[in-house]
């Protein structure tokens, strides 16, 4: 038995001091062809230190063979070694044997610096070369999918799967293909892949995905079923928690969302969507308490989610809180991308504070925005018409009677107010 066999069945045995010596014997005794079988096992088994040295002797000896080359590179490459593992490969000539090999490395290496044009360049390159070689259109199609490029993998993958290859690199092209179809917006086809793949085989990734699909399908139970069984398999996968509560809410198992989004927020408590769904939910149930304690939770997690600001000073507004909502509200209508509905709320508590110079400035403010919202325009044609002034309560009165042409009494006040012009 060879010293490189011996020191690969001491790995096996997990008898690290035997590999040692065997390793240094057959660096010592054993020919060039076991020592290169050697460095291509001690790779793939993650000793990228003992391939690396194999390699390096094995190169000094034979110059001229790119193909130990290229495979030095890979290893450097795999040891975060880019710069070394990059001279290598720039070593190798484009009429070289070993040269698509080359260009394959590369793009590697360039996709793990987030060099993706580089990448995409250097397999287009090799792909001209060897147009036949499922690999190259394998590690393009991967490399689109990272890239976001969906509608070009999904080219790639399916050329594949034609071709009757299923599975390369210990990834199940089916499951990709699915999946990056789920990511372009193509859900019906997406579930028609993604169904194919049984349950018990699914990553967490590809579990999320079809649950996420079927989602999008409006098909609620098996969303549900296949989110649940990723909550229970693996709960700190936060990004199912708001999907799986949507999933409940659309069956309208209220108070099911409800604890599952509270399941959420026990693994990912400073996601402050996490809350505001949690609220929105929780308004559904009539419970304010609750709903404004996870207002005021997100809101403190990202206090210009205005989202949050407009949802929790409507709550202040429809309890009447209005001092609440002139505390709360004041900062923001300093910042410049102040949403209208601020304007509003604050108009309506400084009316109801009767602090009435200050609701005539909100009015005035929120009044562009809203001109086509009755429960807007009428209490505004009221105020208006109390503050004297005419002309911005006609304005408003004729844009309301337009909205709601069947209110006889505001429609009446019109015609009136047109008379005596």
């Amino acid at each position: 038995m060879s010293y490189s066999q011996t020191a690969l069945d001491a790995l096996q045995r997990g008898q690290l001091d035997e590999f040692k010596k065997a390793y240094a014997s057959a660096l010592r005794h054993d020919d060039d062809d076991m020592l290169y079988s050697l460095a291509e096992e001690l790779y793939s088994l993650g000793f990228l230190n003992q391939a690396r040295r194999i390699y390096e002797k094995l190169l000094e000896r034979y110059p001229e063979e790119d193909d130990i080359r290229v495979d030095l590179a890979d290893v450097l490459l795999e040891d975060d070694q880019n710069d070394k593992a990059l001279t290598l490969l720039n070593q190798v000539k484009s009429d070289s044997p070993a040269y698509v090999r080359a260009l394959m490395v590369a793009a590697d290496l360039y996709q793990t610096q987030e060099l993706f044009e580089v990448s995409e360049q250097k397999l287009l390159e090799a792909r001209q070369l060897e147009p036949e070689e499922p690999a190259i259109e394998f590690a393009l199609a991967e490399l689109y999918f990272t890239m976001r490029e969906f509608r070009k993998a999904i080219a790639l993958y399916l050329d594949l799967i034609k071709q009757g290859i299923t599975q390369l690199s210990a990834v199940n092209l089916v499951e990709r293909l699915g999946v990056a179809y789920a990511n372009a917006g193509r859900f019906e086809q997406a579930i028609g892949y993604l169904k194919q793949i049984h349950p018990g085989d699914m990553t967490p990734d590809v579990k999320f995905e079809t649950g996420f699909t079927y989602l999008q399908l409006k098909d609620y139970k098996p969303a549900i079923d296949l989110l649940t069984e990723l909550k229970e398999s693996d709960p700190h996968y936060t990004s199912l928690y708001p999907y799986l509560g949507q999933a409940l809410v659309a069956e309208n198992q209220l108070e099911d969302a409800l604890k599952v989004l509270q399941e959420g927020l026990g693994v990912d408590q400073y996601n402050e969507k996490l809350w505001a769904y949690a609220a929105d939910i929780a308004a559904r149930l009539e419970d304010e308490d609750l709903t404004e304690s996870y207002l005021k939770k997100g809101n403190e997690l990202d206090a210009d989610d205005l989202d949050i600001v407009i949802k929790l000073s409507n709550l202040y507004v429809k309890q009447g809180r209005w001092q609440d909502v002139i505390d709360f509200l004041t900062g923001y209508v300093k910042e410049d991308n102040t949403d209208p509905q601020i304007y509003w709320n604050l108009a309506v508590a400084y009316v109801q504070t009767e602090q009435l110079e200050l609701a005539q400035r909100y009015y005035q403010a929120a009044l562009p925005y809203f001109m086509d919202q009755a429960d807007f325009l009428k209490p505004a044609v009221y105020f208006f018409r109390e503050m004297g002034d005419r002309e911005t309560a006609m304005k408003l009165l004729r844009a309301y009677v337009k909205v709601v042409p069947d209110d006889a009494e505001m429609a009446l006040m019109l015609e009136n107010e047109e008379l005596m012009d």
